[in-house]
């Protein structure tokens, strides 16, 4: 009877050689040893001194920068060709919106985390992995990045620019803007609840692997939020994608309805962070368990 309630006591525990990668028979001490990041404070002065945080603005500009650049031209291809099995369409669309999110993660996590995206800041903020000043800096920073790269597409290609919208969000015929804020919405909802999954810091001290491939999942769901919404909105989810090409095209109905493309991500990251924090890491109520 003994060596039964052994086996009962162990369970599947017993052979961890067994256990599938990142599973808790694996990596009990690891999770042991970690420990709950304090929150970040929600002013801190100090950080105006650093080096560290003003390089990080400026990682945020220039990948903002690049993202609008390289999407806005591969958005500009699609739309001015006339037979469109000679182009990259719908798909390449949104393979190059993901592509360049997963390299530009990769590039610039190290340094700022990789937000490139206000949605992305905003949802850090409220969970209290950013400081109020650090959020704001980035997203000032993100919106002038995405508003020069913007300009460098049409300096490049001004009549196209002009003539084919210049890659402005606005809701397509046959959507309302309720369909649109939905869109927007869920979009981002995706794309946030996937940003805190794919860096979540007890995942790491988990699975070693995780932090190598947290730029793979972003950039995935960043792909398959555009699949989905490019037909309704021109895919947002990122407010400063959205100013930037507003800002630079200028026309009455890319502004129309530009309160969506704000409204409706910050909502939808917002919505994320709650879930991840309070549900999923009952992080509200780890202190009193």
């Amino acid at each position: 009877m003994e060596g039964k309630d052994e086996d009962v006591r162990v369970g599947a525990n017993r052979f961890t050689e067994r256990q599938p990668i990142g599973t808790s028979a694996q990596t009990d001490d690891a999770i042991k040893d970690y420990k709950e990041a304090p929150p970040a404070p929600i002013f801190e002065a100090l950080e105006l001194r650093l080096w560290s945080f003003w390089r990080a603005g400026i990682a945020e500009f220039m990948a903002s920068f690049l993202f609008l650049y390289v999407t806005m031209m591969t958005v500009m291809g699609v739309s001015q060709s006339r037979n469109k099995c000679s182009t990259v369409g719908t798909q390449g669309i949104a393979w190059a919106f993901g592509g360049m999110i997963f390299a530009l993660v990769y590039c610039t996590a190290g340094i700022s985390g990789g937000h490139i995206n206000p949605a992305v800041s905003f949802a850090m903020f409220l969970a209290r992995k950013l400081s109020l000043i650090r959020a704001l800096y980035y997203i000032l920073m993100q919106c002038l990045g995405a508003i020069c790269g913007a300009a460098m597409v049409k300096c490049f290609q001004k009549s196209q620019y002009e003539m084919l919208g210049g890659g402005a969000n606005v809701v397509a015929n046959g959507y309302t803007r309720v369909d649109s804020l939905g869109a927007e919405i869920l979009g981002t909802f995706i794309l946030v609840y996937t940003v805190f999954s794919a860096t979540d810091a007890k995942r790491h001290a988990r699975d070693s692997h995780v932090p190598i491939l947290a730029p793979l999942p972003i950039g995935f769901a960043v792909f398959l939020v555009h699949l989905a919404t490019l037909p309704i909105t021109g895919t947002g989810i990122n407010p400063a994608r959205s100013l930037g090409a507003a800002i630079i095209y200028n026309r009455d109905h890319a502004w129309d309805d530009q309160w969506i493309f704000c409204v409706g991500p910050l909502v939808g990251a917002a919505l994320a962070a709650l879930y991840h924090q309070i549900v999923l890491r009952a992080i509200p109520f780890k202190s009193r368990i």
